[in-house]
Order: structure tokens, then sequence, then C-alpha cells
């Protein structure tokens, strides 16, 4: 496992971390199917296991559930590891709905520390927070305050739109960005990444397999059970992720599998200090990982995705 530094923050992470939204499971939606809690334990201590030293999660995650896990498996490792956890999904109220309150925030963050079975967290993350909140700026007051507390040792925000992390990135404590980045999605690559490295905020690559597409394993129409993510998905954007996919076929090989390459395309993008690909299994961890140690990609495979994008992937 090779390391890059997280942004202003200072800290060494693992340039492929674990990414722990599946491990949520779907019993409240939101997920990625079923999950096998045992296998969900043993996925989190392979990655230990391979120097991972990277856990990003979200309270949302099945209510918790995927922070308990994290906090059980990781138990014992506190000093060796950097946790970076999301709030503003409130599932505690109710039907779960946007709350960044003043208030929510410290009852939220203590809540993920008991999860985590930790004092702090290391990387506390807005979970796409509104435009508004995030120009109006007052919410970082908040986040300043329980980083004075100690409760957190750094702060970012997770994304959609690379313009809201532009408009983050006007608050300079901001540590990270959290942003999708992917083959198929890369329009963060231009401004956000060179803003962010203009203004030492980390960059964090998440979504690098296209929700899973991407790891090539899918069959040619296929469905998604209740309280996976992708069940909802309009059959038309099934149908383009799965003709996208296959035509990156090409860079398959005997030595790297699909999702391999997909990972290497994004760890080839120097300006992100570390890529959170989901895993439920140990096998999933050994393949994802695998990609620290693959060769980058070649000129020509570049040009040929550069040609199918331009296309639209069709």
């Amino acid at each position: 496992m090779k390391y890059r530094v997280l942004g202003k923050t200072g800290l060494k992470v693992s340039e492929v971390g674990f990414g722990a939204w599946a491990i949520g499971g779907n019993a409240h939606g939101n997920s990625y199917g079923p999950t096998d809690d045992k296998l969900s334990l043993a996925a989190i201590q392979r990655a230990l296991e391979l120097g991972c030293n990277f856990f990003d999660t979200a309270d949302v995650y099945g209510h918790g559930h995927s922070e308990e896990l994290l906090g059980q498996a990781l138990t014992g490792h506190r000093s060796e590891i950097i946790i970076a956890t999301k709030v503003g999904g409130d599932f505690y109220h109710g039907t779960p709905r946007m709350n960044f309150n003043p208030d929510y925030l410290e009852f939220a963050v203590g809540k993920s520390c008991e999860r985590l079975r930790s004092d702090y967290i290391d990387l506390y993350q807005l979970h796409n927070p509104p435009v508004q909140l995030i120009r109006e700026g007052r919410v970082f007051k908040t986040l300043e305050k329980l980083k004075a507390s100690g409760k957190i040792r750094h702060y970012g925000i997770s994304i959609h739109d690379p313009q809201e992390g532009l408009l983050a990135m006007k608050n300079l404590e901001l540590g990270a960005v959290q942003a999708v980045f992917n083959i198929l999605r890369q329009e963060a690559k231009n401004q956000l990444f060179r803003e962010a490295t203009k203004n030492n905020v980390g960059i964090i690559a998440r979504e690098p397999l296209a929700n899973g597409f991407l790891a090539g394993k899918r069959k040619p129409e296929p469905t998604f059970p209740v309280g996976d993510i992708r069940h909802n998905f309009p059959p038309d954007y099934i149908s383009q992720l799965t003709m996208a996919t296959d035509g990156l076929r090409f860079l398959e090989s005997n030595s790297r599998t699909l999702a391999q390459a997909a990972l290497r395309f994004v760890l080839d993008h120097k300006d992100v200090s570390t890529v959170i690909p989901g895993a439920k299994t140990p096998g999933q961890v050994d393949e994802d990982f695998a990609s620290s140690e693959s060769p980058s990609l070649t000129g020509e495979e570049l040009l040929r995705i550069k040609f199918l994008r331009d296309q639209g992937f069709t």
C-alpha cells in the first residue's frame, strides 16, 4: 500500500481507503443490497492487513450500522487509523431529513463517536449540504467549535456538484473535499482539482466504480433488490451504465480486472489523496486494494477512454 497526504490536514492516508457505505446493509434503504455482518467485519480486517488506514463512512449508512461495524472491527487499532464520517442526514427524529443545525451537529457527532468507539473523529464531513448552507458559511462556526472541543480533528465536505466544492473552499480551514470521480464522471477533474491543490485541500474520490458498474460483474440487464439505491435507477440510465462498462472491457487483461483498471485511472491523478471503493467481502478488498500496485494506464488506453467519453460512452 502506498500513502499520500490529505491536504492541509497533514494526515498520511492510504491511497486506497475503505468505503463503508455498502456494509450499512439495506434494512433502511440507501445502500447496496443485502450484507452479511461477519463478511463485513472480515472485509474491514482484511483492509487493515493490507495496510489500509483510511476508513470512510457516514452516520446515515444503515442508520448507524456502518459506524457500529467499524467501531467493532477497529477496536484496538484507533491510534493507527484515520476515521472519516459524515453528518447531515437526520434519521433520529422521524422521517429522515437534512439537518445541519448547530445543536444537531453537536448531538450527531456524539452519537457517531459512541458507535465508532472513539473519543474523536479524524475528519467530519458535511454530507451533501445545500448550496445556500455552504454560501452562508455559518455551519463552519459549529465545525470550528467541535474542532476546538477535540471532538473532531478536521472537517470537510462531501458533494455532488464540483461547484459546491469550489464554493466551500473559500473557507480556508476546509481540510478535504469528497467528490464523485471515475472514468465515466470526470467533471471534478479540472477546476475543482486545481483549486484544491492550490488551497492545499485534500481530494477524496468517491464512487470510483460508478455505483459498482465499473466492477464489470453485472448481468446485461441487472436488477437490484429493494433497499439498494440502484433499485430506483431509471432503466435507461442502467442501460447507459451497462453499455459504457462494456465499452471499457479493453482495459481488462489476464493481470488486471476492470475494477482495478478503473481504480488505477483515479489513482493516476496525483491531485487525489485517496480513493474509497466500497467493499462488502474480503475478496472485494483484495481486488480493490491490488490497484495500488497495478501499473498505470497506458497513453493508448487513456486516448481510447477519451474517445469513448467524447462519444458519450455510447
